[in-house]
This record gives C-alpha cells, sequence and structure tokens, in this order.
C-alpha cells in the first residue's frame, strides 16, 4: 500500500489487533520495527565515514526498538554507544526484553550522564526518548538532554516520532528533537504532516512491522474483513 495517513488512536488499534486477533507477539513487532529502521539507517548514512552512532533510549516502546536498532547496526559492522535515560528496573515487557539481548553484547550502554560525551563522539544520533503516546511537555532530565541533542549538531533521526512532538495534533513541546528523518512505523501518523510539525520531523520514511496487510487496510477504512 501507498504511505497511509492515520491517526495515533488507528495504529494503536492495528498494533493491538495484530496482538490480540493474529497472535502476533508485540516483540515480533518490535524487532520488524527495530530491524527495518536499522536497515534504513544503514543505507542512508553509508557516507558516515566513522559509523559512529549514539542511540537515547527512553523507558518505553521507542525505547525497544531502539535497542533492536543498535543490535543491528553493531551486527552491520557500525560503533554502537546507547544512553539509557532512566533505571535498568524501569523497563519492561518487549522493551526489557530487548534490553536483555543488547546488555550481552559488545555495545556500551551508558547513563543520562555520559550523554555530552556521546555527542561529541558521534556521527548520528537516533532519537527512540519518547513515542507516539506522548502529548503535553517534555520533563527533566529528558528536556535538557533534548536541548543538547540539537545544539550538537549532528545528523538526528528520530524513531516513530520526534520525541517532545505530539503525533497525533503535530503540537511541539519547548523541548522537542529537530530530527533530518522520521523513520515512522505502520502508517504515517497524522500530526508528522501538520505544518506546525515540519521543522522537526524532516523526511518521512515509513518502515512495515510485519501485521498483516488486511487489517491494515480494515483499520484504514473502517471496513469489516469479509466485507
Amino acid at each position: 500500500m501507498p504511505d497511509l495517513i492515520l491517526t495515533r488512536d488507528q495504529v494503536r488499534q492495528i498494533d493491538q489487533r495484530a496482538i490480540d486477533d493474529y497472535e502476533m507477539p508485540g516483540v515480533i513487532l518490535m524487532e520488524n520495527a527495530g530491524r527495518n529502521a536499522a536497515q534504513i539507517i544503514h543505507q542512508n548514512c553509508a557516507h558516515l565515514p566513522e559509523k559512529r552512532v549514539a542511540i537515547f533510549c527512553g523507558p518505553g516502546n521507542n525505547g525497544g526498538d531502539g535497542f533492536v536498532i543498535a543490535r543491528h547496526l553493531h551486527n552491520a559492522g557500525w560503533r554502537v554507544r546507547i544512553v539509557l535515560t532512566v533505571e535498568q528496573d524501569k523497563l519492561k515487557g518487549d522493551s526489557l526484553v530487548n534490553f536483555r539481548i543488547v546488555s550481552h553484547m559488545p555495545i556500551p550502554i551508558e547513563s543520562i550522564s555520559a550523554s555530552d560525551d556521546l555527542l561529541d563522539w558521534a556521527e548520528l544520533v537516533v532519537d527512540a526518548l519518547l513515542g507516539t503516546g506522548f502529548s503535553g511537555e517534555t520533563r527533566e532530565p529528558l528536556a535538557s538532554l533534548i536541548h543538547r541533542i540539537n545544539a550538537a549538531g549532528k545528523l538526528v533521526i528520530a524513531v516513530d516520532t520526534p520525541s517532545g512532538l505530539d503525533c497525533q495534533t503535530g503540537h511541539a513541546a519547548k523541548a522537542t528533537i529537530r530530527a533530518e528523518t522520521t523513520i515512522t512505523f505502520v502508517a504515517i501518523k497524522s500530526g508528522l504532516v501538520e505544518p506546525a510539525a515540519q521543522p522537526f520531523v524532516g523526511r518521512i520514511i515509513t518502515v512495515d512491522i510485519g501485521v498483516p496487510i488486511e487489517l491494515v487496510r480494515v483499520i484504514a477504512e473502517k471496513e469489516e474483513i469479509g466485507q
């Protein structure tokens, strides 16, 4: 299907029905999302001479996508470092599963206090801090971190939506990631195409996460399967 523009709730319905109706474990959806995002990053950033990437991961599924991206970029020969912005015991579910995997790999996982060092070191920053459920204003310490990322002058790729941007309305918090590219999953969220969002999203690339195409059509067209 061509790129779709769907609401936040429609994409959530697709995810939940893939899990409930098609018995697709959420960890598989996360794996598909992160693997396909990593492939795009690898292809589109091949010009970077040192392949140094800092991946900033928050506590939710967006951070889990970041862990998957880290694993696949490492396997592709990138020099990867992760900043985990919460304590490890705050992770849960599919995100925790993927954190445990990368924690056994030779990928440095550092706290938010190391962010300035990583921003100096990195050629590329991957924003996997806050996902599509975000609205309102970013809180500390993430607000200050986002300002530092924006000020660092590095190439920035956002995962699903730039952190600090409400993907439903396009409203940007005072601290919002300014990305050169946003790799979004399943469909373009409606807020990403709002005029107010344009300084933050950059180029939008939609990637598949493996959900059945019939399900996407059902939600997009508000039809019933078999109708």
